[in-house]
């Protein structure tokens, strides 16, 4: 059936309330009060002229009964009320109809017309129901345990309480005030520290968190509560998923590890970025990759005249690519795509020179450890020589700004790829010049969902079954989330003076084996299927990581959770004939030379100076 064939026969319904409302009214009042059937005739014509005339004008034919809410009723009483108002005022002007007659009619009308709405919504309601009943071929009923008596549980009690797939058996919530009472019929049974006691008594099989604004720390500590009662657990999709159609607000949303590990956003100075960015050229290398392709995410919003996706990877760029399209088409951006290693020195300065960009994010790099210790030749050119053309060409070119991602494995690095960032940093960092392009650099902790990260890696080990393997069960890291790290990106580059190196407040660092019992307890299966064993450090890692050495330290603060210390590099010429003599040098000896300067073990044969530049941390 389609929108106008509705509206015709909501026209009718209505008037034809109309003609009952009267016929009625006329009926039952005439013995006691002179009503002449002319008088009824003009009433009934005035009332369905109005009412039309006032229904087309506020569009109240338009609505999608299905979807009838309070408001939208009341919107709907408000308009027959008007209707009645001007009818009686024109009829008592010739003094016509008895206001008795009136008022009655009216009382009928205004229950009859937006109730048949209702009624529509709930003929509707129950036809789905019943298809999807039919349609349900499993005949599996999950008894659901809601966590969350607010709006959000309330939404998503009022979207899912129609699915035949689910029994909606109660909802916990800490407010005390809110226990014993219902939403949408159903019952509010305690608070978290009862949810175990619950799942027993009801036979929960899964349980919903449906707290769209509940911190981490907090969904953690509800999550070890479900945990305990060894049933599945998920979560209501978020507003920014809903907006983006990735869910359905009726729809379960697994919780991820970086959920529990997420930590408050860090507020960003938007005006101070959106002035940086706003209307000029933008290059991000490394484009294609897990925080390239967040950091064209994050400044894409900010209305960048010109932004070039610079990567080697033919097909991750044509993804970001298309990904920015409609919003650059929108916002009139140009978006450029640009196919380019950064190792090309000759086709990295071509495209500086030709689209003279104002800022550079710099996030193209080798990164995976044990990788880089059995290739440490490509290492060096990538990370080393690659950064260093970007940045030279970034000078000759002369952006604005360039400010390059590193890591924390930069710091005190026992390994090949750790120390060719350190190396990398001091070359950013070193060639700061006053006057001239600013230089940065910004020190991440492991990226929660990044390529390489150990979390995909343990998700495919509990699918099959297990057992997940832990390098060392000591071992701790820094973990932040991908919108987090390319946020701090564009901060750095807004808050940069030239030289420094900034690094977020991680917070505590997580230990390994932890967090792999905890992706064991999100993924519904029980502790003691799945086998978490130790499989010995592979080579280059660390025990722990640092993000920063103990000279480097500070304590004063120049921005939310951002600190400024001083770190002493060595001059750049020294940096830069170290680097020189790289190229000859057998990959056992190139890890034993990387290593020792990078930590500073080792010094060239050339008069030392002391030359120090900021580094701030966060």
């Amino acid at each position: 059936m389609n929108r106008r064939l509705k509206r015709i026969i909501l026209v009718i319904i209505d008037l034809m309330i109309f003609a009952v409302t009267i016929g009625f009214s006329y009926l039952f009042l005439n013995p006691f009060v002179s009503i002449s059937q002319s008088d009824v005739t003009y009433s009934f014509l005035f009332l369905i002229t109005i009412y039309c005339i006032l229904a087309y004008s506020f569009k109240t034919l338009n609505k999608i009964n299905r979807y009838t809410s309070i408001k939208e009723t009341l919107t709907h009483c408000g308009l027959i009320t008007l209707d009645y108002l001007i009818t009686s005022t024109v009829l008592m002007l010739f003094n016509l109809i008895s206001m008795r007659f009136l008022f009655l009619s009216y009382i009928l009308t205004v229950i009859f017309i937006p109730g048949s709405r209702v009624i529509w919504r709930i003929i509707i309601e129950h036809r789905v129901k019943l298809e999807k009943i039919e349609n349900n071929t499993n005949n599996a009923v999950l008894r659901t345990l809601i966590v969350g008596a607010g709006e959000g549980g309330s939404l998503f009690i009022k979207n899912l309480r129609h699915n035949p797939e689910i029994n909606l058996v109660g909802v916990i919530d800490d407010d005390i005030n809110k226990i014993g009472r219902t939403i949408y019929g159903v019952p509010i049974l305690g608070d978290t520290n009862e949810i175990n006691e619950t799942v027993q008594k009801f036979e929960i099989d899964q349980i919903t968190v449906a707290i769209p604004s509940l911190s981490p720390k907090n969904l953690d500590r509800i999550v070890n509560f479900t945990t305990q009662a060894n049933v599945k657990v998920n979560q209501m999709p978020s507003v920014e998923d809903i907006v983006k159609g990735t869910y359905q607000v009726n729809k379960f949303k697994e919780i991820e590890i970086s959920d529990l590990l997420g930590r408050d956003e860090v507020k960003l100075n938007m005006e101070e970025i959106s002035n940086q960015v706003s209307g000029k050229t933008i290059l991000v290398s490394g484009a294609g990759g897990s925080i390239g392709s967040e950091i064209c995410r994050q400044i894409i919003r900010f209305s960048p005249r010109k932004l070039l996706l610079l990567g080697h990877g033919e097909n991750s760029i044509y993804l970001i690519n298309r990904e920015l399209q409609e919003i650059a088409r929108e916002e009139n951006i140009e978006l450029i795509p640009v196919i380019a290693d950064i190792q090309d020195r000759e086709r990295i300065f071509k495209v500086m020179k030709e689209n003279k960009p104002n800022i550079v994010y710099h996030a193209a790099a080798h990164k995976h450890v044990p990788l880089m210790e059995y290739n440490p030749s490509e290492a060096v050119k990538n990370n080393i020589f690659g950064t260093k053309n970007m940045a030279e060409a970034a000078k000759a070119a002369n952006v604005d700004n360039f400010v390059m991602v590193s890591t924390d494995k930069a710091v005190n690095p026992p390994n090949v790829m750790g120390a060719t960032k350190r190396v990398a940093e001091m070359i950013v960092t070193g060639l700061n010049e006053k006057n001239k392009t600013k230089f940065a650099a910004v020190r991440f902790g492991n990226v929660l969902g990044s390529r390489g990260s150990v979390i995909p890696v343990f998700k495919e080990q509990i699918k099959k079954g297990g057992p997940i393997t832990v390098t060392d069960f000591r071992m701790t890291r820094y973990f932040m989330t991908i919108p987090e790290a390319s946020r701090l990106v564009l901060q750095a580059g807004s808050l940069a003076k030239g030289g420094e190196i900034f690094v977020l407040d991680m917070g505590e660092p997580v230990k390994i084996v932890d967090l792999a019992k905890k992706m064991i307890q999100l993924s519904g299966e029980k502790s003691s299927k799945v086998e978490v064993v130790e499989s010995g450090i592979r080579p280059g890692e660390k025990l722990f990581e640092e993000l920063l050495t103990t000279e480097e330290n500070t304590e004063e603060k120049v921005y939310e959770k951002i600190f400024v210390g001083k770190v002493t590099n060595a001059p750049l010429n020294e940096v830069l004939n170290f680097v020189g003599s790289l190229e000859h040098l057998s990959d056992d000896e190139l890890k034993e030379q990387l290593v020792a300067f990078a930590n500073r073990k080792i010094k060239l044969n050339e008069k030392k100076q002391q030359e120090s530049s900021s580094i701030v941390y966060a």
